[in-house]
């Protein structure tokens, strides 16, 4: 069969072709001749095209064969590319198509594949919506010579609209403090999020229109931006949401009122600091992420848990002796639990051997029952502690091997599904790091780690940060990260791709 007439016939034409067949070059290193995907060796056009030159053409003859016999010409039935791109194929024009709709706005940055997953369906189906076209997902001559189009239109949304891409923009502007709750996370695009637009784009000195266009959604995931913050005088309905939050996890002393003021300030920092945040009194994006987590940690300490907070409440129990001096460690251990229990039961507090808001109080205030001079419970000076999950960068890397193959959802943070900043977040929560759960633009400016700005100096159990994506070092020049491009978990190598976006690492361990 005639591949290139076949192949006009079904994409309707030269133009089509032409774009389909630049989208496929795109794809290879048209100067090395080695295939991104695969980083194997493959002849070039320029290649093939001298080799046509060189070859002398057999003169016909009766009995001999009815074409000339050309050598190094690549067979074209082998992989021809598909009528129609759907979820399931997998084809090297596939990760041009995915580059395209990710320079479109329509996918997550990342290296593109060869496979046409999920992710990509939805990216789909987004532009199909925009466009007028049906919103089936799959990818024929119509689609593709849209997508393909120097004219093709950049994402943007406005109000009326409904879909997944809604809810990410939503969940987006709750993270930054411009949406009051989760509860206006709806995935359609009403009054509520067009007055939460127009405010951004006033703080951020954009044209206010209500509208995301490609202006505010690169602000969005930006470094740049500025989020809503929340700060001293402010009130408003986002402060009240706030503070009944802190209330409930017993930071918040006094009723939520909505007002920012001192008492809302001293529980924020407090907070902050128990959830190992930046001590600030702001509640920023991070900060709001945090406090609304199922994992936010409550007002107290107790067994297993270690730091300066845990050293403080080692000395003020070795003051009035209920702990030996030894076992001032920074690690809140089985030691330090009775000390706490015997100094709860001779202060008239319940005695669970937790330090909350009750023992703190009572443990730095005035009127304290000293435990006499026997200096306390335990001679025995108990050091460190275990982490869960494993320990350091085997441990870490364990616990991330362990989710391979679990589906990319955008804004997931497991444990059965993640994006790629949600999956650092679990990975390095379950690894005993407690770090809170940020963007990975928020990855380029985290500041409490060792900051490796060299491409080349990255180890395994390093966090990397590239533009738009974050992934986990696995050392022998293999990352583990959560995948749009693949649509799931997944170990590959630290290719090009890479190193050409490649922005900071951060050193966890050592």
């Amino acid at each position: 069969m005639n591949i290139d007439k076949d192949w006009n016939r079904r994409f309707a034409g030269p133009v089509l072709l032409a774009a389909m067949t630049a989208a496929c070059l795109s794809a290879c290193n048209s100067e090395s001749g080695i295939n991104k995907e695969t980083g194997v060796a493959t002849p070039s056009v320029a290649t093939v095209s001298e080799a046509k030159k060189e070859q002398s053409v057999n003169i016909l003859t009766p009995g001999g064969l009815l074409l000339p016999d050309v050598d190094n010409v690549p067979v074209l039935k082998d992989n021809p590319i598909p009528e129609f791109l759907r979820n399931g194929v997998e084809h090297p024009v596939v990760a041009s198509l995915q580059e395209r709709l990710m320079n479109l706005g329509f996918m997550d940055n990342d290296e593109p594949t060869k496979y046409f997953g999920n992710v990509t369906e939805a990216a789909v189906k987004t532009y199909q919506r925009q466009n007028g076209l049906v919103q089936d997902g799959i990818v024929g001559p119509e689609t593709l010579n849209s997508i393909m189009s120097p004219s093709a239109k950049y994402y943007a949304v406005a109000k009326g609209v409904q879909g997944e891409d809604i809810t990410r923009i939503q969940n987006r502007l709750y993270e930054l403090g411009y949406l009051a709750n989760a509860g206006q996370v709806s995935g359609s695009f009403g009054d509520e999020t067009e007055v939460a637009v127009q405010k951004l784009q006033e703080v951020n000195g954009l044209n206010v229109d209500g509208k995301v266009g490609r202006q505010t959604i690169n602000l969005l995931y930006s470094e740049e931006i500025r989020p809503n913050y929340l700060t001293y005088g402010e009130k408003s309905d986002v402060v009240l949401a706030c503070q009944q939050r802190l209330k409930a996890l017993g930071y918040l002393m006094t009723e939520p009122d909505g007002a920012y003021g001192n008492d809302t300030v001293t529980a924020v920092k407090q907070f902050q600091s128990r959830n190992d945040l930046v001590v600030d009194g702001y509640l920023g994006p991070s900060t709001r992420v945090a406090l609304n987590s199922s994992e936010a940690q409550p007002n107290g300490m107790g067994l297993g848990e270690q730091g300066d907070s845990v050293t403080k409440i080692q000395q003020l129990l070795n003051k009035y002796g209920y702990l030996a001096k030894g076992n001032i460690t920074g690690y809140y251990g089985e030691a330090t639990e009775k000390a706490v229990k015997e100094f709860q039961s001779r202060n008239g507090l319940s005695s669970d051997g937790a330090v909350g808001q009750m023992t703190l109080s009572k443990l730095s205030g005035s009127g304290v029952k000293s435990a006499g001079s026997s200096g306390g419970s335990g001679g025995n000076t108990v050091k460190g502690g275990t982490v869960k999950g494993g320990s350091g960068v085997s441990g870490l890397l364990s616990i991330a091997r362990s989710k391979l193959g679990s589906p990319y959802v955008w804004g997931a943070k497991g444990s059965g599904s993640f994006d790629c900043s949600g999956f650092v977040y679990w990975s390095l929560n379950q690894a005993g790091v407690r770090q809170s759960y940020i963007t990975s633009s928020g990855w380029r400016n985290v500041g409490k780690y060792t900051k490796i700005s060299s491409f080349g100096s990255l180890q395994a159990g390093d966090i990397i940060v590239v533009s738009g994506h974050v992934g986990i070092v696995a050392g022998g020049g293999k990352v583990i990260d959560a995948s749009s491009s693949n649509g799931r978990v997944v170990e590959r190598s630290l290719s090009s791709w890479w190193s050409n976006n490649f922005i900071c690492g951060w050193r966890i361990f050592g």
